[in-house]
């Protein structure tokens, strides 16, 4: 087998550093601004994540996700409720979210507990999905479970689209929604040069702990 060697692969890091002294008290601020500062550099999708979850039987899994929105009180993205992640946050809430944004040498890791959104939260995110894409959800039923093949999910989606044809709206499946991610801890990470990378981590403060709600730590690269 030929392939190039990892090891060889070396890229500097550099860029502006992170100092305490500019951090926001709230986590989610400071993601807004890094949030925007990837999407003016034109990252390809700066909304997605690797979004990592615990199976019942303790099974670690992880897959990208968009997120489809954020303010403090978490993260937002919408799913099949029966698809692999869906029943793993259902039955395990804790859950991980990465935002991998190499190109602006940054990351963001946001770990905390996964809770459903509310139908009216989910209809309303529905409404502003594309026709093809809310038909797509109901072809997707069945969404981590094995298919024989590409031709059956063809046939699917025809089926939903003759079915709903004529119809002004096509209303959302009950199996499909949103979780929003409620952050106990965020990790901010901003590449250096010779790998003396900055990171701060937050940390939800103990209930009627002083100084705020936020601890903020320097770790080590």
């Amino acid at each position: 087998m030929s392939h190039s060697d990892p090891a060889e692969l070396r890229e500097p890091y550099s860029g502006a550093p992170l100092r305490r002294s500019g951090l926001p008290a709230h986590p989610l601020d400071l993601f807004d601004a890094w949030f925007d500062e990837a999407a003016a550099e034109g990252l390809a999708e700066p909304n997605a994540m690797v979004l990592s979850t615990v199976d019942p039987d303790g099974t670690p899994r992880s897959r990208t996700v968009l997120l489809k929105g954020f303010d403090r009180s978490g993260l937002r993205f919408f799913t099949n409720y029966r698809s692999r992640k869906g029943r793993a946050l259902l039955a395990e809430p804790r859950a991980a979210a990465l935002f991998p944004w190499h190109a602006v040498r940054r990351q963001v890791i946001v770990t905390g507990r996964a809770e459903r959104l509310s139908d009216a939260e989910n209809d309303r995110y529905f409404r502003s999905r594309p026709r093809g894409s809310q038909i797509g959800a109901w072809a997707s039923e069945h969404q981590s479970s094995p298919v024989a093949e590409r031709s059956l999910l063809d046939e699917r989606y025809a089926h939903w689209e003759r079915f709903w044809e004529g119809e002004p709206e096509v209303p959302r499946p009950d199996y499909w929604g949103g979780f929003r991610i409620v952050p106990a801890e965020v990790e901010f990470w901003q590449g250096g040069t010779d790998r003396m990378h900055d990171r701060f981590r937050y940390r939800s403060a103990p209930a009627g702990a002083s100084g705020g709600s936020w601890e903020i730590d320097r770790l080590a690269p």
